[in-house]
């Protein structure tokens, strides 16, 4: 079922996450409905508080970037990059910053360069409840820092320079207004 994504101005946005256990009621289902409406937006991670919860889960799946010609280098390992990630923790992050043009499916129509470290260790649980320290370098390691960040409260837009977030204000507050045109569904502040 294609759920509808949280807009920028949800209060869930801004939640630190839960911890859940293996128990949590329509488990299952709530991982292959994040994968469809992440699928139906054409995004490549989905966090649970994108979609109303505030738990710390989130989904990713960048095969569709083993296609494009920057990442030929590691095809490969993106093309069977598509994880769940439960109760996770990010436990360090080394190697240099680099910038990279972000964007979010809860911000429409925003996107601006963010640095972030290049590889980072994270320990998680995947869907079927069995525990993963991994480490992770390159984009893989960039879109799990995105995600991560959903189940810590945290925005793309939090990393931004005064300068840049006074720049988007006006589009941010248009997001929250829900004036804003998508192909996918949403769900907007009252």
């Amino acid at each position: 079922m294609i759920l509808p994504i949280r807009a920028f101005g949800d209060p869930v946005l801004r939640k630190v996450g839960k911890d859940i256990d293996k128990d949590y009621p329509g488990l299952q289902e709530l991982i292959d409905n994040m994968f469809e409406t992440m699928y139906s937006a054409n995004g490549i991670g989905l966090a649970a508080p994108q979609i109303g919860l505030d738990i710390r889960m989130f989904v990713i799946d960048v095969t569709p970037l083993a296609e494009d010609e920057d990442y030929e280098d590691i095809k490969d390992e993106l093309a069977e990059f598509r994880k769940v990630f439960i109760n996770a923790r990010i436990l360090e992050e080394s190697g240099e910053e680099w910038k990279f043009n972000e964007g979010c499916l809860s911000i429409p129509d925003v996107r601006e360069d963010v640095k972030r470290k290049g590889t980072i260790v994270i320990e998680y649980y995947d869907e079927n409840f069995v525990k993963h320290t991994e480490t992770f370098s390159d984009i893989r390691a960039r879109v799990i820092q995105h995600e991560y960040d959903h189940i810590e409260g945290i925005l793309f837009t939090d990393h931004l320079s005064a300068l840049k977030k006074k720049l988007v204000k006006g589009k941010l507050s248009k997001i929250s207004q829900g004036d804003v045109s998508i192909g996918y569904k949403m769900r907007f502040p009252k």
